[in-house]
């Protein structure tokens, strides 16, 4: 009984550390296909959404732009018409 107990907190262990990186690795998925969803609505791509906002000098994380296009669309289109702007000049 003590060992099956002892194996199984050793098992939870080994399964929680792996599953903190896991979900830091699924929510950028999540972030990452809900910033691609909304851009794309816009007429653009992901890659050159991302890239324009390098070039725009914009410092806003996925997680900020994920909530910004679920949350405040009207936010989120003045940040894609700066990073247009920046992609034509």
């Amino acid at each position: 009984m003590i060992r099956s107990v002892k194996e199984t907190l050793l098992r939870s262990g080994a399964f929680a550390y792996r599953d903190r990186r896991v979900r830091k690795r699924e929510f950028r998925k999540l972030w990452i296909i809900r910033i691609n969803a909304a851009v794309r609505q816009r007429g653009m791509r992901y890659g050159e959404f991302m890239h324009g906002l390098h070039k725009a000098g914009i410092q806003l994380d996925r997680k900020m732009l994920a909530d910004l296009a679920v949350r405040d669309p009207a936010a989120f289109d003045v940040i894609v018409e700066e990073v247009k702007q920046a992609l034509a000049a």
